[in-house]
């Protein structure tokens, strides 16, 4: 592994021999050791069902921006939708990468990467809102327990993409799913890799009819659900 320090305001880094960065604050990989664009558009993007959903003001939100590649996923499939006027991206992060470490981990995926240069040109200005041809971003840092809060908006489908809920159990509480509940539009949706237990039933705590369902690659299950009337 190759490694590489930064300060206590960004993500700390090691890097796997495979270029799969790992975040050193939970020990655990940004994305999956096997394809993880074929995973997030498993888990987020169909989880979702985004492809029949996308129309004009659509909003995502994310809990856990890491790489961007979740959103650089959504935007090509905003693309393939038509590009649906007026939809917007929004997530939130606590620990954000430096651009040099975002342009490395995407040039694993030549489709992300190629879409990928005004976003890592934002970035590597400090900007945390930028427009991708018409597609809304927008990166809210700091502590999701506190930042989603105070948040004004309201998500059509959730990406719960935090680390995983045994490293990083701050982002997977019953408040905080609370939280995304609360900021849900009428009949919005989440998706998210894990089936843990406690998870599924804080969601459905926070209003949501939770189903599991078959996950990416060698994870059996993942979630996903939609917000009860």
């Amino acid at each position: 592994m190759t490694k590489r320090q930064t300060t206590t305001t960004t993500a700390s880094i090691t890097w796997k021999d495979s270029g799969v960065p790992v975040a050193e604050q939970f020990d655990d990989p940004y994305f999956s050791l096997e394809d993880g664009l074929a995973e997030t558009r498993h888990v987020f993007i169909d989880g979702n069902e985004l492809a029949a959903r996308f129309r004009p003001g659509f909003q995502i939100a994310e809990l856990g921006f890491g790489t961007g590649l979740n959103m650089l996923a959504a935007f090509i499939a905003w693309l393939a939708a038509g590009s649906p006027e007026g939809a917007g991206f929004t997530s939130f992060e606590a620990f954000p990468m430096e651009a040099v470490d975002i342009d490395r981990a995407l040039r694993a995926f030549p489709e992300a990467h190629a879409v990928a240069g005004p976003f890592l040109s934002a970035w590597a200005e400090g900007a945390r809102r930028f427009d991708l041809d018409g597609f809304a971003v927008e990166v809210i840092e700091g502590d999701a327990r506190e930042t989603l809060a105070t948040w004004d908006g309201k998500s059509d489908a959730w990406f719960l993409d935090g680390f995983s809920p045994a490293k990083n159990p701050e982002l997977w509480g019953e408040a905080l799913m609370g939280e995304v509940g609360t900021h849900t539009a009428p009949n919005g949706t989440f998706a998210t890799y894990t089936a843990a237990g406690f998870v599924r039933r804080a969601l459905d705590a926070a209003g949501f009819d939770v189903e599991r369902v078959p996950g990416y690659g060698r994870k059996r299950h993942m979630s996903r659900g939609i917000l009860r009337p």
